[in-house]
């Protein structure tokens, strides 16, 4: 489906430089290999607490793991159009869902993470990595979800699931926790959640989805 991308994106990335990452055989590969590896990272971060989590809601609780490797994906699908513009990047509802998840998935998973590392401050600062490391390459999820309106689209449906998909996760991570009725499946903290915590995740998770439909050209516009 041919959709021409232009005045209606609006992506804080300038053109130029998502055309050399994106539309460069090195770059893009460099990108895709360092999102899956970026999974491989995120895992075994998780591991230790796998086993107190359901199987079925793994994909939910590692969030950063499934943000990169959904990035990957959509990366991936760049690979067929090494040697032509991105505008000549094909579209369809399939691939506009696929860039819609990553996108929000990216920002939210970045925003989260550095909600909860200033939160409380004391519990991570200064140590190195688990503050320092940690924050700088979650934030950098937001810079790369922004690479995604320069080749992809969006459409109502995809907005709507990932809102839904995204308030359905803050429910699982916090609702059953508050409620007293069960465990909260958020990613590992050093400190136990409250209500403002919760709902600063739904306005993230609010926020990531309103960004996306501002970024990315419409599909069924």
């Amino acid at each position: 489906m041919d959709v021409s991308l232009g005045a209606g994106r609006r992506s804080p990335v300038p053109r130029r430089w998502a055309r050399y990452y994106l539309e460069n055989a090195p770059s893009l590969v460099w990108l895709v290999f360092a999102n899956v590896a970026a999974v491989f990272v995120g895992i075994h971060f998780y591991l230790p607490s796998l086993p107190a989590v359901e199987t079925l809601l793994w994909p939910l609780y590692m969030d950063s793991p499934v943000a990169v490797g959904l990035m990957a994906l959509s990366l991936a699908t760049l690979l067929p159009n090494l040697g032509r513009p991105l505008d000549a990047v094909p579209h369809n509802r399939v691939l506009a869902y696929l860039h819609t998840f990553a996108f929000v998935w990216l920002v939210k998973t970045g925003l989260w993470t550095a909600l909860a590392l200033n939160l409380n401050v004391s519990l991570y600062f200064p140590d190195t990595w688990n503050y320092f490391g940690v924050l700088v390459t979650h934030l950098l999820f937001v810079p790369e979800a922004s690479l995604a309106p320069h080749y992809g689209t969006t459409t109502r449906g995809a907005l709507a699931a990932a809102l839904v998909v995204a308030l359905g996760n803050d429910a699982l991570d916090y609702g059953l926790l508050l409620l007293g009725l069960g465990p909260g499946y958020h990613p590992p903290l050093r400190y136990e959640p409250g209500v403002g915590f919760a709902a600063a995740t739904v306005l993230i998770s609010v926020a990531s989805v309103a960004l996306a439909a501002r970024a990315f050209e419409r599909l069924d516009a």
